[in-house]
């Protein structure tokens, strides 16, 4: 296809899809003569991706070239290329290591994947910037009080791993590398809020048949 059809069936400007190409967002289509390139199916779907981290998700043209990078490197292997393609995205900041909340936080979060044998997410505890979330995240809920107690968190754990399996089930119903990770990472970018929805409707229904409407 022309840019002109890839314009109209991706729905992005053509002076959009010029400014990706030139920020090496969308690989060059397959030249045939000084004017006039061709594309084709994986332009379609790379540029649907592009156009939806940055007009939607709103990640900075930097981090989507870096995050792609990491897609398209064929030099690792599947579980590293994902694992750069995901770290790559905006991720909270470095806690203060001297916060005694987050000491013990990081504590209990170790503990936590003992309990429930992620040995390989034990190993990547120094450079996973969802291990660092995880610790913000209950450092947190210990400094407002709230008393979560391991089992709980355990609990949630476990059926964060199913949602995984369930990821990873589909991310390998693609072709092609590339498209597998394309597909974890759309899938951390917009799957993440369906089930954040999913979740809170799944309160309102239980809140609803313990409680009632009154």
């Amino acid at each position: 296809m022309r840019l002109a059809e890839l314009s109209e069936r991706s729905g992005v400007p053509t002076a959009t899809i010029k400014y990706y190409l030139r920020e090496g967002l969308l690989e060059p289509g397959r030249q045939l003569n000084a004017t006039t390139a061709e594309y084709d199916e994986e332009h379609l779907r790379r540029l649907r991706l592009v156009r939806a981290m940055i007009h939607i998700a709103r990640v900075p043209v930097a981090t989507v070239r870096e995050v792609l990078g990491h897609v398209d490197d064929d030099s690792l292997g599947r579980t590293m290329r994902l694992g750069a393609a995901l770290w790559a995205l905006p991720q909270v900041p470095e806690p203060d290591a001297e916060d005694e909340h987050v000491v013990r936080a990081r504590l209990e979060v170790d503990r936590l994947l003992e309990t429930v044998g992620w040995s390989n997410a034990q190993a990547l505890v120094t450079i996973s910037p969802a291990y660092r979330s995880l610790v913000v995240a209950v450092a947190t809920f210990r400094r407002l009080g709230y008393d979560w107690s391991p089992e709980l968190i355990a609990s949630y754990a476990r059926l964060m791993h199913q949602a995984a399996v369930l990821d990873l089930d589909f991310m390998d119903t693609h072709p092609s590398e590339a498209e597998k990770v394309e597909t974890a990472v759309a899938g951390a970018i917009f799957v993440e809020p369906v089930l954040q929805a999913l979740h809170r409707l799944a309160q309102e229904e239980e809140s609803a048949r313990r409680y009632g409407f009154e």
